[in-house]
């Protein structure tokens, strides 16, 4: 008997398909699983906001060498556990600090070091303007439950006596209004020193930032 040629190709198809399991996909490939990503830790730590211009900022200065870095160095130190969050930003006026308030309150802080004014100051803008835009800022903070911690400043003596008189009691006045805790020169010991201070005369050195942060430390260790 003859076979026809269309009979030995469906044989060979069927033992094809036999071989590989009836028609059947094959197993899935396992893979080896990659490392898996590190957990995130939360920073529970409460937090100080250090809430100003360019001081804050560290205009002029390396990363990690203002004066907020200088003082987490120095909570660090003294085994506190607290988190400095710097927020300055260079330029800001009290009136910008009154537009960012939301922005500082929103890490819900514990301690915020207030440190406006240079930069009204410096323009000549009116005190009363200065005065008006700080008290809104330490009332806005102190009704979120936290402290606050005034900066104090002052300005350059070409100023004249009687404007820097006035611009410096702003800061003995609402420290008093608000029974704040009142730092009553920021740069003290720093400012009007050529070593250091930058070379605009207005912005303290890396040197002169860590003489910035022990004066704040003195005031803001109470607190913590």
């Amino acid at each position: 008997m003859s076979v026809s040629p269309r009979f030995i190709l469906c044989a060979i198809v069927a033992v094809f398909l036999s071989a590989c399991g009836g028609g059947k996909a094959p197993p899935p490939v396992q893979t080896a699983e990659g490392p898996k990503p590190a957990a995130v830790v939360e920073d529970t730590r409460p937090v100080v906001v250090a809430f100003g211009d360019s001081l804050s900022a560290g205009y002029g200065l390396e990363p990690g060498k203002s004066f907020p870095d200088d003082v987490q160095r120095l909570i660090d130190g003294a085994k506190l556990s607290w988190q400095v969050v710097n927020m300055g930003v260079s330029g800001d006026t009290t009136t910008d600090g009154v537009v960012r308030l939301a922005t500082v309150l929103a890490v819900n802080p514990k301690i915020v070091i207030v440190e406006f004014g240079g930069n009204d100051g410096l323009r000549g803008l009116p005190v009363t303007t200065t005065e008006k835009n700080l008290a809104e800022i330490i009332e806005a903070i102190q009704k979120s439950g936290a402290k606050v911690v005034i900066a104090g400043m002052s300005l350059p003596r070409n100023y004249g006596p009687e404007y820097i008189q006035s611009f410096e009691k702003v800061y003995q006045s609402l420290a008093k209004r608000y029974k704040a805790t009142l730092i009553p020169f920021l740069l003290d010991g720093v400012g009007g020193n050529p070593a250091l201070m930058q070379a605009d005369g207005i912005h303290p050195t890396a040197e002169g930032a860590e003489i910035v942060a022990r004066t704040v430390m003195q005031y803001l260790k109470p607190l913590l």
